[in-house]
């Protein structure tokens, strides 16, 4: 399949390099399975579940149909003093996969989203409390929480901050958790714990009484997949409970059956307060994401106020927009169809196994996973590293020097093979 399109020059493209781009376009015009299809008929496989969303391979039939319907049937409801079916629906089916506590979901349009408003839950939360002068909040260095402009306040990747240094105030960072002692080692480090003391220095030099939440993605996924070494994450939950504060997992990347389980709070087994959700949500065909709460947060918050009074000034035009949840829904069906989360654990051991052997590769300096998700840190330039892999048949995300493998859970062992002998072949080359 071949498209021409006669020009580029009105679209400003996102996290992209547009001049760059606009000289040597890489357009997508087909998509199916694991598979891409470039303008110029060239199929490619997708290593990276194109932005680790699309966990259950592209164009699933079952989820345009399910959105067609949808647009049919009921294209559009306000969500404010409105409902419709479908978002009950699908928050009912989400909360049967997070833990146990948490059973109350507040639907958005990205993981962007998510985190500005995980943010105001927080903040809602202690106001309600009567703790209302916690207004700090915790995140990392290398973090990745998205584009909003809280989201960035708590990012910790230089290139995504140094342009908007208008940001929130009171944003601590802790350290990031990659050391060199964990290098080549896949799943969780046995060096790295003590950092998660970052938190307890946060308290002690600022008051526990006014830090509101510590943010941290579980694996920190778009900087490279930085697992958390033992022990961390269960530090981290002991300090967030002796000093009131909420544990916020960003699990836009991590849910949804990338490490085996359905989320990486039962994987590393320490369940936060609130979780954010994005990507897989929809297989990636609708924009949509959510933030999971405990019981207690919701319950804490709506019963404040007076009973017809609104307890939460926040929300979008579009939160639970009926197509995206008629294609959540039909998502929720396939992984329990299919047991894509089982499946994932399954053929873990498969894809640890066949991406280490690329150690020893000259270029590469650390590769290091857990689950269906590894990293490639490579020397020299990823993003030209991409878009050489891209002409070789292989869409791998990188971000810096690290090339980021997450394929999409319906992968067979025989796909990723070939996905390792386009890194070997290329990545011995550059090396």
């Amino acid at each position: 399949m071949k498209y021409q399109v006669n020009s580029l020059e009105n679209h400003w493209m996102p996290f992209t390099g547009n001049r760059d781009f606009k000289a040597n376009p890489r357009l997508v015009v087909k998509t199916e399975g694991v598979y891409l299809w470039n303008h110029e008929g060239g199929r490619v496989l997708d290593a990276s579940s194109s932005l680790f969303n699309v966990a259950c391979g592209h164009a699933r039939p079952e989820i345009a149909e399910a959105v067609s319907r949808q647009l049919q049937e009921c294209d559009y409801s306000a969500p404010f003093q409105l409902g419709h079916p479908w978002s009950f629906e699908l928050a009912q089916r989400v909360t049967r996969l997070t833990p146990d506590e948490i059973n109350h979901i507040f639907f958005v349009n990205s993981g962007s989203e998510a985190i500005d408003t995980a943010l105001k839950i927080a903040m809602a939360y202690h106001r309600a409390n009567g703790d209302a002068q916690r207004l700090r909040f915790v995140s990392r260095e290398r973090a990745y929480h998205g584009v909003n402009m809280g989201g960035v306040s708590l990012s910790g990747m230089v290139k995504n901050r140094e342009t908007f240094p208008v940001v929130m105030p009171g944003v601590v960072h802790m350290r990031h958790t990659w050391l060199e002692e964990n290098r080549y080692q896949w799943g969780q480090g046995d060096h790295g714990a003590h950092l998660a003391e970052d938190l307890q220095r946060a308290v002690d030099t600022y008051g526990g009484t006014t830090i509101a939440a510590c943010f941290v993605e579980p694996i920190a996924g778009s900087t490279g997949c930085l697992v958390p070494p033992k022990g961390y994450l269960e530090r981290l939950r002991e300090i967030c409970d002796e000093n009131g504060i909420l544990l916020v997992f960003d699990e836009v990347i991590t849910g949804f059956g990338r490490l085996g389980a359905p989320f990486a709070a039962q994987a590393f087994g320490v369940t936060p307060d609130i979780m954010t959700l994005a990507k897989a949500i929809t297989n990636g065909a609708q924009p949509m994401g959510a933030v999971a709460v405990k019981d207690e947060i919701y319950e804490t918050v709506t019963e404040a106020q007076p009973e017809n009074a609104i307890e939460f000034f926040h929300g979008y035009t579009y939160s639970g927009h009926p197509a995206a949840c008629a294609a959540g829904i039909a998502t929720m069906e396939i992984f329990e169809k299919e047991g894509l989360f089982e499946r994932a654990a399954r053929l873990a051991p498969y894809f640890e196994e066949k991406v280490m052997s690329l150690k020893g590769i000259d270029a590469i300096i650390d590769i290091r996973g857990y689950g269906l998700m590894a990293a490639l840190d490579i020397k020299g330039d990823g993003a030209a590293m991409q878009k050489t892999l891209f002409h070789r048949g292989l869409h791998l995300k990188f971000t810096g020097q690290a090339g980021i493998l997450a394929p999409p859970l319906t992968v067979e062992e025989a796909q990723i093979d070939e996905m390792i002998d386009i890194l070997r072949a290329t990545l011995t080359e550059a090396g």
